[in-house]
């Protein structure tokens, strides 16, 4: 494969009219935390919520007329169904598309809407594409391959050329890896634009194999990922290629700091993001202190995220930031103590979630009961505050998460 400024700029125009330009937005409130200014290029508002929209659509078009009739096939954990599914129904194609087992429901019933015929098999990307080459054979479909094509490739490269007009003096762009089309296509494109600009990778720690191959070492395999839409085990090797004569680094992240960046987004930028974006970030994050001083894109890829794991992972990064917390007392079995409990937390300015009063389990004594109060408070110096206040009070406690 090979990819060229051209293929992308040729790219560009084709889907310029069924695409969107997605705003490069500054993330105020994450650049003062950072310390230096950080551009988000906001591709979960495109079509499908996702880049992989441009790429699909750029290979949809180079059909002929025979393969559009015949239908195309696609393997993807999600993003890159939906962007088939949409333009290929928008263009009176049909589509099947095969997904491993666990994909997140939302994402299979996005693709359903979107008119795709889904099809599960395997337990991880390989052994679906395996299985989606098994039915191109048998049914003569035409493979849309998520980021093995230098056309899909092209139409992910856009990307960057957008954000380079929506903001010129960037220094350096972030943007997630897995199979290596999205920055095999940006980085082609950025380096040609402005070739001083720095082009960074983010990978997640369970699944660094494009790292791996680049700097030699042993990929990290593992577990499923929140990041799934980048838990590839085999990229490209056109990519390959590509990312290692204009990537300037590749950096990956742990599944702790994916989670705590997707949060961040959320809750600093008001951006939903699903896990491949919150890689990005988390990278940001640990390269804060070489990047002081510098303006950094970061690619917000994709923002479909299952609402489960989102509500769950709220949650999580409440608890973590120290505003839940959960007070568990040994108290007196006797009237009065819960309402006690109950005034003083109210009078702190705190707010009570939940109550679990148990007295059966022999972990406490006869004539006691352990009382578990989960609170809601303003972070976890204000739940510090309240602890020191009821053990005044004479309360035996014990707190998590402040």
């Amino acid at each position: 494969m090979t990819l060229v400024y051209a293929d992308i700029l040729r790219a560009r125009r084709a889907i310029a009219d069924a695409t969107l330009t997605t705003p490069t937005v500054h993330a105020t409130r994450l650049s003062l935390q950072l310390g230096f200014d950080l551009y988000l290029k906001l591709e979960n508002l495109q079509h499908t919520n996702a880049f992989k929209a441009r790429g699909a659509l750029a290979k949809l078009l180079s059909l002929t007329e025979e393969e559009r009739a015949t239908g195309v096939i696609a393997c993807s954990a999600g993003n890159h169904a939906q962007g088939v599914a949409y333009h290929a129904t928008r263009l009176g194609m049909r589509s099947i598309i095969v997904m491993p087992h666990g994909t997140p429901f939302n994402k299979i019933k996005r693709t359903q809407d979107f008119g795709g015929r889904v099809e599960l098999h395997g337990e991880t990307f390989e052994e679906a594409m395996a299985f989606t080459h098994e039915l191109v054979a048998h049914e003569g479909l035409v493979l849309i391959h998520p980021f093995d094509d230098p056309i899909v490739a092209a139409g992910q490269g856009t990307v960057a050329c957008e954000m380079l007009e929506q903001v010129p003096d960037l220094d350096a762009i972030v943007a997630p890896i897995g199979g290596g089309g999205l920055i095999a296509g940006m980085a082609v494109a950025a380096k040609a634009i402005k070739p001083s600009i720095q082009v960074i990778g983010a990978q997640a720690r369970l699944f660094d194999a494009v790292k791996a191959r680049i700097e030699g070492f042993e990929p990290h395999f593992a577990a499923a990922s929140l990041a799934e839409g980048i838990a590839v085990k085999a990229p490209a090797e056109a990519n390959l290629a590509l990312i290692r004569d204009h990537v300037d680094r590749i950096e990956s992240a742990t599944e702790e700091e994916i989670e705590a960046a997707v949060f961040d987004l959320l809750s600093a930028e008001k951006i939903v993001a699903e896990g491949a974006a919150g890689a990005g970030m988390a990278v940001v994050k640990a390269l804060a202190g070489e990047l002081k001083g510098r303006k950094v894109g970061l690619v917000v890829c994709g923002g479909n995220i299952d609402s489960r794991i989102l509500s769950t992972l709220i949650l999580r990064g409440l608890v973590r930031d120290g505003r839940i917390a959960r007070l568990t007392f040994e108290i007196d079995d006797r009237p009065g103590q819960l309402a006690e409990i109950s005034r003083m937390i109210g009078e702190a300015g705190a707010n009570v979630i939940e109550v679990i009063h148990q007295r059966m389990f022999q972990s406490v004594a006869l004539k006691q009961a352990e009382l578990d109060v989960v609170i809601e408070a303003r972070d976890r110096f204000h739940v510090q505050d309240l602890v020191e206040a009821l053990r005044a009070r004479g309360f035996k406690l014990r707190a998590e998460g402040a």
